[in-house]
């Protein structure tokens, strides 16, 4: 398996200046993995750009990040900093938006296209039919007739179909 990640150094970098302002940037490089010397020219990049700016706090450097920047790729332009961050950065913010959202289970992987067998037509109520039904021969509940997909919904009493549902990533 190949030694790659979804993200470059210089994302890398943006994440662990979103977690820590404060952080020293030989903590940074230790952190991402790679020289002081890159993570220096990294962020002097992000100063070009707009999207860090440095202050001098005594022997310190503190730093800022512009979240209302857009990504600079046109695949991702529609998309800022801020919201990158929002998703990946661990911020005490970010934590308590994280908090607020229900936990839900991830999706599986959707399964390969197959046909459904065709569903039988309700019957008819027939009193005979009734009257010879037994006790153990009961019909389905609704959480047996669902689809192996189908999730239990928040109340617990119906279930949600989410094959059709996907994922943003």
């Amino acid at each position: 398996m190949g030694d790659w990640t979804f993200f470059s150094n210089h994302g890398h970098v943006l994440v662990c200046l979103a977690n820590n302002r404060e952080a020293r940037l030989r903590d940074v490089a230790l952190e991402v993995g790679i020289t002081e010397r890159a993570v220096q020219k990294i962020v002097r990049d992000f100063q070009d750009a707009g999207i860090v700016s440095v202050t001098k706090q005594g022997r310190c450097n503190r730093y800022r990040i512009n979240r209302r920047k857009a990504l600079r790729h046109n695949l991702v332009s529609h998309c800022t900093v801020g919201k990158l961050l929002t998703l990946l950065a661990r911020s005490p913010h970010a934590a308590q938006r994280m908090a607020a959202i229900p936990a839900q289970a991830e999706p599986a992987m959707p399964e390969p296209a197959q046909p459904e067998p065709a569903q039988p037509e309700p019957e008819q109520h027939k009193p005979e039919a009734a009257a010879a039904t037994h006790s153990d021969d009961k019909a389905p509940s609704p959480r047996e007739k669902a689809p192996e997909d189908a999730t239990e919904s928040p109340s617990g009493d119906v279930p949600i179909d989410t094959r059709q549902q996907g994922s943003l990533f």
